[in-house]
């Protein structure tokens, strides 16, 4: 299927709204208890478009668009909308803080290692990346949305909710900042040590000595680990920095699953209450460091810096998540490229060096990491060509655009996923694993901030067709029937001999995690389809030369002739042929493509022109 951002964005709201609103009224069901993670990802499937395209805003009746107030129907019209977001992200708020101090459960998705054992409440109310990551996300966007509303109502009732609702956001927002900057690690580790011995054999790939893979390491990473060690300080150990001097060593940098045991606190004047004593291993996991690379660019994009949506505390915060930000890209996208001949990323699938895990979507959580790189920097067409590889055999390995076969292992990724064991979960009761099943999502939305990147058109056309088939596969997967018809995730309508989802790895009748992540791909391929098309160089070169000919027969036509009447067909044609050629000057260096077409066009008319006078006698 094509990729219809707009059509399928109102769908999507059209469901959520069905879905999330009776009578006007916000309901949250009751299924697993309350989880801030899933409660925000509903949020942010209606609040993340509405800020982030500009046909779709919310924040001003007067300018809603007819079909999305239609999509949103069960949820107001465009004048009680807004009213109604505000009232609901109020609640939120409230739902997800405990005094002072918002809280960041990851609630239902958290679960037993052991089936046979039951997590307490405590562990359930545990914070996570998941949720301080899309924390900021929302949080930005209540603020921006706030920003703009307050001045198109004069209701007090309205403002008064406004005031109160911009301070919960506010501070939320620092704390989820906060904790980020504490969840953040660096794993220091011997070569000798088996997790020294998995990072040189994942870098030598059966190419290199040890002594090679550890000479290069030096050599590639002495910049960034000195940045690390006297530059990353909010939030970090200071006795791994002590620890990153010797050069002998190896390490791995990136977020943990939740705050780092014994993390420092995190000195701010902002109101964030109680900062939560860590508990997670002081090692980063890949999947939770994708999650805090999506976020974390939201604090310094073009809309965040024009709203003026921080302040000068939070500021200084998002300076230093910036770091990790940047030092984190640089790490592991070269981690992922390293040595001179096949990367190790095009080793599929890749291996946790810690826990020595295995599988597709640690490739794709790396080649997500290397995506962010890619579009923070510029791509050689190398990089560009070889990720396109990775992507579309990622595909292929997930059975996403390729055939299952009987017992097909790659079933797994999507049902009932990949478990992560969560290291330092069971000094706070039974341990405790978080479970992936979103890999198709992720592999769409990778996949379409590629296309965005690619400016060579087969890369992009390649891309492009893979997203589409990425997309069917997805769409395939909506919910047919009851409460969550339109949403996701009916994993068996593709894969109907996977196993019965039972418990809580469904995450719910609605998965809000697959719902949210298809939302995302869709602004993603909004931008992709705001930015101009390609522009091929020997189109424009053909389209210059195809002006200049009809250019010259033209004005060649205007000196031979006489001026035909202006309301007369001759004259028409002639004004037309004017302003098709001027157009396509004014176009070749941008559509050339659509300039040659324009410039065919009038050389054909021209000749019509010219066979007409030959045939009536009145040729030149």
């Amino acid at each position: 299927m094509q990729i219809k951002p707009r059509q399928n964005l109102l769908e999507v709201w059209q469901s959520v709204a069905r879905h999330s609103f009776e009578d006007g009224e916000w309901d949250w069901g009751e299924w697993g208890g309350r989880s801030s993670v899933a409660d925000a990802e509903r949020l942010l499937c209606l609040l993340y478009p509405a800020t982030e395209i500009t046909s779709f805003r919310l924040d001003d009746p007067d300018t809603t668009q007819e079909d999305v107030e239609r999509a949103l129907r069960a949820a107001g019209d465009s004048a009680e909308i807004p009213g109604n977001l505000v009232k609901v992200l109020t609640a939120f708020m409230d739902r997800h803080r405990t005094g002072d101090s918002p809280t960041f459960s990851g609630g239902h998705y958290f679960t037993a290692a052991d089936p046979a054992q039951e997590l307490a409440k405590e562990q359930r109310e545990t914070g996570v990346v998941d949720s301080y990551s899309m924390s900021v996300t929302l949080c930005l966007a209540t603020l921006g949305f706030l920003k703009v509303y307050r001045t198109k109502t004069q209701r007090p009732s309205t403002l008064e909710l406004i005031d109160r609702l911009q301070e919960a956001t506010s501070t939320r927002l620092t704390a989820a900042m906060v904790a980020l900057l504490r969840s953040f690690t660096v794993n220091v580790v011997d070569v000798p040590s088996p997790q020294g011995q998995s990072l040189v054999r994942l870098l030598g790939q059966g190419r290199l000595s040890e002594r090679q893979v550890v000479q290069r390491f030096q050599d590639r990473f002495k910049a960034l680990r000195a940045v690390i060690s006297e530059s990353v300080t909010l939030g970090l150990d200071r006795d791994i920095a002590d620890q990153l001097r010797n050069d002998n060593r190896l390490f791995e940098c990136g977020w943990s699953w939740s705050v780092v045991r014994d993390a420092p606190e995190v000195e701010t004047g902002e109101p964030v209450g109680k900062q939560p004593q860590g508990v997670a291993g002081a090692v980063p996991y890949l999947y939770f460091t994708v999650v805090a690379l999506d976020g974390i660019p939201d604090l310094f994009s073009e809309r965040t810096l024009v709203l003026g949506l921080l302040n000068a505390e939070q500021q200084k915060l998002a300076d230093a998540l910036r770091l990790r930000w940047e030092i984190t890209q640089q790490y592991w996208s070269a981690i992922a490229r390293f040595g001179d001949g096949t990367w190790p990323l095009e080793e599929i699938p890749w291996r946790t060096t810690l826990q020595q895990l295995e599988s597709e979507y640690f490739s794709l959580s790396v080649a997500s990491i290397l995506v962010h790189d890619l579009v923070r920097r510029r791509a050689t067409d190398d990089d560009l060509t070889r990720t396109v590889a990775v992507m579309e055999r990622l595909a292929e390995r997930g059975r996403v655009t390729s055939g299952m076969t009987r017992d097909d292992p790659a079933i797994a990724l999507h049902n009932p996923g990949i478990s992560l064991p969560l290291l330092g979960s069971e000094d706070i009761g039974p341990a405790m694993k978080w479970t992936m099943s979103d890999f198709s999502a992720q592999l769409l939305k990778r996949t379409v901030q590629l296309c965005s990147l690619s400016r060579r058109s087969d890369a992009q056309d390649r891309l492009l067709r893979l997203a589409e088939d990425i997309l069917e596969h997805l769409w395939q997967r909506r919910i047919a029937d009851g409460s969550g018809t339109g949403l996701w995730d009916n994993v068996h309508a593709v894969y109907p001999e996977s196993p019965t989802r039972q418990g809580p790895v469904t995450q719910g009748p609605v998965s809000w995690s697959i719902t949210e992540r298809v939302t995302e791909c869709m602004v993603a391929a909004y931008s992709l389809y705001a930015q101009p098309p390609i522009r091929s160089a020997q189109l424009a070169t053909l389209a210059r030369e195809m002006i200049s000919e009809a250019a010259h027969l033209f004005g060649k036509v205007q000196m031979d002739q006489p001026a035909p009447p202006a309301k007369s067909r001759q004259g028409e044609a002639m004004m037309a042929v004017e302003v098709d050629l001027r157009r396509a000057r004014a176009l070749v260096d941008v559509q050339p493509g659509t300039a040659y077409a324009l410039a065919l066009g009038v050389l054909t008319r021209l000749d019509s022109l010219a066979r007409a006078r030959e045939n009536t006698g009145s040729g030149v």
